[in-house]
């Protein structure tokens, strides 16, 4: 049994049913008005009639035919459950008629032209301010994902950036009417703020979001907020990790980030897809304050760095016999000696942590040294004066030089002891 509905329909069910009957059950659906493809695997398609507005499932079987003026009441079939009801009117008289939905098949590269779109949504455009070793490093990988990268520099790196794939910039103007979503600034320490502040950020988009790489925090974090109007973005980030330790794979290696000023809707979700950059390669994602990573890196970076460059002065090489721990060491060596001094200066100069962190060094380099000391010291004691004599002489703070006047009194007593022995096996006659 099929439905009546027609908007002056106002009798009960009983009526309704009677008036089914007297109009053709399924088979003469001309009075509909539509037109739609036919389906290749769906099992219904929905369309709205014209008069009575109903929303009407129609099985596949039924091919559609050419618009037509709809007449009322009309006949509309069973619901899927099998139980009839009277549907109310969903367009006035007169509307044209529309399809509201189609489940049937796309054509056969909706999907894929579908996904290119969203992937295009996905691609952000970033330009790269200071194209050296680390920014050539990041800018490898933005390449990879997909992104439009652009780049400019004081030096010239147009051959270079043509291979990777890259528009490089060498006048700053040209750099920035070209509009990127994103500016990272991957130039030394020492140079940030006269970068910074030599950029024609008035040719940007005044949505512009600033990132910064460096290796301390709250130094370019105040520069940034101090240089940028308050319209631009600004993301301060710290990838710990470089060409060297990051050669292979970024999995697992902490990249550090702030959201120092990001504005809402789709400026935060650009930012969001920045840090999937990152996020996607495997890095392990961890979200703190500039002071907090100032602190951190002061005991970790900052001493790994004056660790590696003072072993490095020692020209430490590679043995036959190397030890796992020798072979970290060399490693370490290898790590910071492929970065310029003036980042290492940077490190020093620009996070105030350092300064404390450089003394402790210093202070428990010569608490080990003077440990040292004062166990040779002991020995020397007992070499010079004997066992019992040493022991009833208080000992006292060792310094370098009581230590090398205990060595050479030491190396005279040697020496004359040697003398003797020798004179005596040189005037000794047997009987």
């Amino acid at each position: 049994m099929g439905e009546i509905c027609s908007p002056s329909f106002s009798g009960s069910w009983r009526k309704a049913e009677m008036l089914a009957m007297q109009m053709p059950l399924m088979n003469d659906f001309s009075h509909i008005s539509s037109t739609f493809s036919t389906p290749a695997s769906a099992d219904k398609q929905r369309i709205f009639c014209k008069d009575s507005s109903c929303n009407i499932a129609l099985p596949s079987l039924v091919s559609p035919v050419p618009p037509r003026t709809l007449a009322a009441p009309m006949l509309c079939p069973p619901n899927w459950r099998g139980v009839s009801r009277i549907r109310r009117p969903l367009c006035s008289r007169g509307e044209a008629l529309k399809i509201v939905a189609i489940d049937a098949a796309q054509p056969f590269d909706f999907e894929s032209k579908r996904q290119c779109e969203i992937d295009i949504e996905k691609k952000l455009k970033i330009g790269i301010v200071g194209f050296g070793n680390f920014g050539q490093f990041l800018a490898n990988n933005f390449v990879k994902q997909g992104h439009e990268v652009l780049a400019h520099s004081r030096s010239d790196y147009r051959d270079l950036s043509r291979r990777m794939g890259i528009t490089y910039f060498r006048d700053p103007d040209d750099f920035c009417e070209e509009h990127p979503e994103v500016i990272v600034l991957c130039t030394s320490i020492l140079s940030t703020e006269s970068v910074l502040r030599s950029l024609p950020v008035q040719r940007l988009k005044r949505s512009t979001l600033f990132v910064d790489v460096l290796s301390v925090k709250e130094f370019p974090k105040n520069l940034l907020l101090q240089v940028l109007p308050p319209e631009y973005d600004v993301l301060c980030t710290h990838p710990m990790f470089g060409p060297q330790s990051g050669k292979t794979s970024w999995f697992g290696l902490p990249f550090v980030y702030e959201k120092v000023r990001i504005g809402e809707g789709a400026r935060a979700d650009r930012c969001k897809r920045l840090l999937n950059v990152f996020a996607s390669e495997g890095c392990r994602m961890v979200e703190m304050t500039c002071a907090e990573h100032d602190r951190y890196a002061a005991s970790s970076q900052f001493i790994t760095h004056t660790v590696g460059r003072v072993l490095g002065m020692l020209g430490l090489e590679s043995t036959p016999i190397n030890t796992k721990g020798y072979e970290t060491l060399l490693d370490m060596v290898e790590n910071t000696g492929g970065d310029s001094f003036d980042l290492y200066y940077g490190l020093f100069m620009y996070n105030v942590n350092a300064t404390e962190e450089l003394t402790r060094l210093e202070l428990a380099f010569d608490a080990v040294k003077k440990q040292l000391f004062e166990q040779l010291h002991d020995v020397l004691r007992k070499q010079l004066f004997g066992a019992s004599v040493a022991e009833s002489i208080p000992a006292t703070s060792m310094t370098a030089k009581n230590i090398e006047v205990a060595s050479a009194e030491l190396a005279k007593l040697r020496k004359t002891t040697g003398r003797l022995e020798s004179n005596s096996v040189n005037n000794f006659t047997p009987n």
